[in-house]
């Protein structure tokens, strides 16, 4: 058990499977006494790491991907004194350390202790602390006892991996990103997106109880996805307004609450489809919510992009009308998800058949070694949400 590989991403467009070290409870020179080693069950590819593979980012060559992690403790730390090797466990991609001001006020997305350069750390990206990441056969994992979620069957949890494997990110986050935007039973809502997070949140956002999800996006097949399970659609390559596409189907231009599951990478809308508009989400969500609404906002915003369409959206200066939602009195909710908020509730929501998650976002398996390929799949807007299986132990 002395082997690992992991995915490491290469600069530009490019990931390979490499040989790397094998975890070790330690961090840095330190000891890690409260981490745990996990055999990686489940671990998933994100559109976050998309930004960083397509060079959107600060992310250096050398970086092993992944923050969307699932496993099985092998080795414990001695202060770990709650979880025990073979437990099959969920873990958060924010990491938090559970001691500082943050932390103990649930905001564990912005912990003050792990990320030595800004707050808040995530395994395996850009800026969040150099931590290792989880798309590899084993990861260590700090601050177990705080930060891991049992699954309180091991064979209940396995027959049910594929849901239970997006609890550590896109299920939390886009529930978040839902519940935030104030949704509830009755409630209308707009998802920007319909990549796997958008399909995440708009599942999420029928069971708050939304009387009606309306998702956009350009690309057919994530539309078709969406409407899969229940979800109204609106082509944004059409050149009909967004709010004219809404009126068709609820008979008014507006919504009562909107999440954007796009972020900085955004392109127009109509004839400009093809063309980045990195405010765009922003702003026609603005334009199209309700005066009082809230205004859910998931989706990635970056203080550092190479490739951004002009040298204030290269800082992360993007061009939002922020007067109009200053008008309207909305309620804006950003930053990352506190997964630790959400987990164990939406485990038991699974657990209870009141939601497939993975049926929604179409969950797709494949091995360690075809992750590359799940990367170019995915970059063209494949509608599926990979799930890499780095030892078999998936069925289908």
């Amino acid at each position: 058990m002395s082997t690992n590989r992991g995915v490491a991403y290469l600069g530009d467009g490019n990931v390979e499977i490499q040989s790397i070290d094998f975890p070790k409870l330690s961090m840095g020179t330190r000891q890690c006494h409260h981490g745990v080693i996990l055999k990686t069950v489940a671990t998933n590819i994100c559109g976050s790491d998309q930004h960083m593979v397509r060079g959107r980012t600060t992310a250096e060559s050398g970086l092993i991907l992944g923050h969307e992690i699932t496993g099985e403790i092998i080795e414990k730390g001695r202060d770990v004194e709650f979880l025990e090797v073979g437990d099959v466990v969920s873990v958060p991609f924010n990491i938090a350390c559970g001691r500082c001001q943050n932390c103990k006020e649930g905001k564990t997305g912005i912990c003050l202790n792990v990320n030595p350069a800004r707050p808040g750390a995530a395994y395996g990206y850009v800026d969040m602390g150099g931590w290792i990441g989880g798309q590899a056969e084993y990861v260590m994992i700090p601050y177990a006892d705080f930060n891991l979620l049992k699954f309180p069957d091991k064979d209940q949890a396995m027959s049910k991996i594929k849901d239970l494997a997006l609890l550590s990110d896109i299920f939390p986050t886009g529930f978040h990103g839902a519940y935030t935007a104030g949704v509830g039973p009755g409630s209308t809502v707009y998802i920007a997106g319909a990549g796997p997070v958008g399909l995440a949140s708009a599942a999420s956002a029928q069971l708050l109880g939304a009387a009606c999800v309306i998702v956009g996006d350009f690309f057919p097949e994530r539309l078709a996805q969406a409407r899969s399970f229940g979800c109204e659609t609106v082509d944004l390559t059409k050149d009909a307004s967004l709010g004219d596409q809404i009126e068709s189907i609820l008979g008014i231009p507006e919504v009562d609450a909107a999440v954007d599951c796009v972020g900085f990478e955004a392109r127009g809308h109509g004839a400009d489809s093809s063309v980045e508009k990195p405010a765009t989400v922003l702003n026609s969500i603005m334009e199209v919510t309700r005066a009082g609404g809230s205004l859910g906002i998931p989706g990635l915003y970056v203080t550092g992009d190479p490739g951004g369409v002009d040298e204030n959206a290269k800082i992360g200066m993007l061009g939002i009308r922020i007067g109009l939602g200053w008008a309207k009195s909305h309620n804006f909710t950003t930053g990352q998800c506190p997964v630790m908020r959400y987990h164990r509730n939406l485990m038991q929501a699974i657990l209870y058949d009141k939601i497939q998650i993975a049926k929604a976002t179409n969950v797709t398996v494949i091995s360690l070694d075809d992750a590359p390929k799940g990367y170019k799949d995915f970059d063209k807007g494949a509608a599926k949400k990979f799930v890499i299986d780095t030892h078999a132990l998936i069925t289908n």
